[in-house]
């Protein structure tokens, strides 16, 4: 289930999911409730929406733990999960656990299933830890914001295989319908030769909270996560990998190397912290096919969200129609349950069947691909994959505790920085 899935395929494996003999990391050994029990690390919006979106995959969830760095977080999404999904938020007030340690404590609190929502630096200790306790985990991208986190998760991600251990990424788009059909059509040659690709993700400003004179720097800097490499990888890693994965699933690759260019052309204040509000970048798979990415957030700018992928034989937009030979187009009329949803459904019915299915190089590989973009943007210079992947120095720091000075860089300053790990 790892591949691209045809419509028929799929719902021929979700009807056999229920009838095949658990694996050893099932859920059956919920206290023989029969309950998925999950905990949820990390309560932002996205954290709180898969929570609710693993509650409608399955009527087995319920949410059993919560844990974030902000009391205001945890409550905020605690009203609002138990509005949302009712009696299926079962979180007491002695398993909402508060601090940097409050991943571990979500773990050892008696769930099955880890959504893993923190800012992205986090999430290659968050992984390993939950791993190790042998918890299936959904984690949100990008998955790492340097390269030592990349491979962090690369080696928890074969742990979690051989353990037997689900994992699936928060790149919905491999788990919608008519991405997988088409997807597949572009993987059995019915575009031919697939000769270049473009990736877009281009559109205005996100959200920002303004300084309180009672936050350290530390705070301000994780309660407006995104605008510092360290915490989300930068725009390239934290949004725009949705469309970059995308044109890996449809190579079947990864690029070999990049160049790019990018800098702070509008939001330069300093509540925007360091990093770029734009990229374009040219990247080059080992046969010499470019996959060209080209991201954007700046108000008043035209919106651009989609894949381009062009073939010997035809195009496609990558999830709704091929042009060319072999002409195909997605029946509108068919369902296209919601895929936020469906990554949740997927994961929890290939665990059932004893096949868990393991997004985790996949989704390392495709935040790698942003990273390696934004480097070369940072630098101006051409990074190649296998030179960074030699790297080993972790810049996100590994302790946290309030009233620490974190290092922060400037803004990068293309031909002046050095190449970071």
């Amino acid at each position: 289930m790892n591949g691209p899935m045809s419509r028929r395929d799929f719902m021929a494996a979700s009807a056999a999911a229920g009838v095949l003999m658990a694996s050893p990391h099932s859920f059956a050994h919920a206290q023989g409730s029969g309950q998925i029990k999950v905990g949820l690390i990390g309560c932002g919006g996205r954290g709180t929406g898969a929570a609710a979106n693993a509650v409608a995959a399955s009527p087995d969830v319920v949410i059993h733990a919560m844990g974030d760095i902000f009391r205001d977080k945890i409550e905020g999404s605690r009203n609002w999960l138990k509005e949302t999904v009712k009696e299926k938020f079962q979180v007491t007030e002695d398993r909402m656990f508060l601090g940097f340690d409050s991943y571990k404590k979500v773990i050892a609190s008696g769930v099955d299933y880890i959504i893993l929502a923190s800012p992205p630096g986090f999430r290659p200790d968050h992984f390993r830890a939950a791993i190790e306790a042998g918890k299936h985990v959904f984690f949100e991208k990008p998955v790492a914001t340097d390269v030592w986190g990349v491979k962090e998760i690369m080696a928890a991600s074969d742990l979690a295989k051989q353990k037997g251990l689900g994992v699936a990424a928060g790149t919905q788009r491999r788990h919608d319908l008519a991405y997988r059909e088409c997807i597949n059509r572009i993987h059995d040659g019915q575009i031919g030769d697939v000769l270049s690709l473009c990736a877009y993700w281009n559109q205005g400003g996100l959200w920002f909270n303004v300084r309180q004179p009672q936050w350290s720097d530390l705070e301000y800097q994780l309660r407006n996560w995104l605008y510092y490499t360290y915490l989300s990888a930068d725009m390239i890693a934290e949004q725009h990998i949705h469309n970059i994965d995308v044109c890996n699933w449809a190579k079947n690759a990864v690029p070999v190397s990049a160049v790019s260019l990018g800098g702070r052309q509008v939001r330069t204040a300093e509540i925007f912290g360091h990093i770029y509000d734009h990229f374009a970048t040219e990247y080059t798979y080992a046969d010499g096919t470019k996959m060209h990415s080209y991201c954007r957030q700046q108000d008043g700018t035209k919106s651009a969200v989609w894949e381009h992928i062009i073939g010997s034989k035809g195009k496609s937009d990558a999830n709704n129609w091929i042009n060319g030979e072999n002409a195909w187009r997605w029946d509108r009329d068919a369902s296209r349950p919601n895929p936020y949803e469906l990554e949740h459904k997927n994961l929890i019915d290939s665990i059932k069947a004893g096949n868990p299915i393991n997004e985790g190089r996949t989704v390392a590989e495709a935040t790698m691909t942003a990273i390696m973009g934004r480097v070369a943007a940072y630098t101006g210079q051409e990074v190649k994959w296998d030179d960074l992947m030699k790297m080993d120095q972790r810049t996100f720091p590994e302790t946290f505790a309030f009233g620490m000075k974190v290092p922060v860089k400037d803004v990068a300053m293309p031909g002046k920085t050095p190449l970071p790990g």
